[in-house]
């Protein structure tokens, strides 16, 4: 029993770290968002937190780190999306549909975040950067494989998978420019309409529009 009390104690304290950690995160990408990184200060995010700047310091050791923990997320989130896929037992195309949707809606969902690591890559520190920059490679190299799946089951008609698959990052990632949650399409809608994109742009030289033959 002491020891089922002792985890549950230690579950409850890595919740609350782990939401003190969200609430700062979040903070500084307002004010990183809104005024620049190099003219926001850490006591800044903690007035904005309404906290003393120690707080921070439990989470973070610099604003540095802030800083590369903010630029990373837009990635980490398109890592986790097409990572939900690739395990799913259904054909190239269905992964490549559902990956489309999830990896919008990955980049929408971090909006801020890759606008501020498009503005402030120069303040990263080299190391930081370089594995910010090995996760987008990472990135590359599982949709290149899924999209070199699609063309061995012949659901595919595209002559270079890595091109596409360079393609098809660069158009989701740039979708943080030009979408408004108050537009005309809700993030949801969005998605599923680049979905369809990303499917007609590499299934357009397939007479049987991709569809798996039996």
């Amino acid at each position: 029993m002491a020891l089922s009390s002792t985890t549950h104690a230690l579950g409850i304290r890595d919740e609350v770290t782990a939401l003190k950690r969200t609430r700062t995160i979040a903070s500084a990408v307002e004010l990183f968002y809104e005024n620049g990184y190099e003219n926001t200060t850490l006591e800044a995010v903690a007035e904005r937190l309404g906290v003393t700047k120690p707080f921070i310091y439990v989470h973070f050791s610099s604003k540095t780190e802030l800083l590369a923990e903010i630029c990373s997320h837009g990635i980490a989130s398109s890592i986790e999306a097409i990572d939900s896929v690739l395990s799913l037992k259904v054909s190239a195309t269905e992964k490549l549909r559902l990956l489309g949707e999830r990896f919008v809606a990955a980049v929408l969902g971090s909006q801020k975040h890759i606008a501020i690591f498009s503005r402030e890559e120069k303040n990263l520190l080299p190391a930081d950067l370089e594995r910010i920059n090995e996760m987008r490679r990472m990135f590359d190299r599982k949709l290149t494989a899924l999209l070199r799946r699609g063309i061995e089951t012949g659901e595919f008609g595209i002559a270079d998978a890595h091109v596409a698959a360079l393609a098809i990052g660069g158009m989701v990632s740039w979708a943080y420019v030009w979408f408004r949650p108050t537009g005309r399409l809700s993030l949801d809608e969005v998605a599923a309409e680049m979905s369809q994109l990303i499917l007609q742009m590499v299934t357009s030289g397939k007479p049987d529009g991709g569809r798996k033959r039996k």
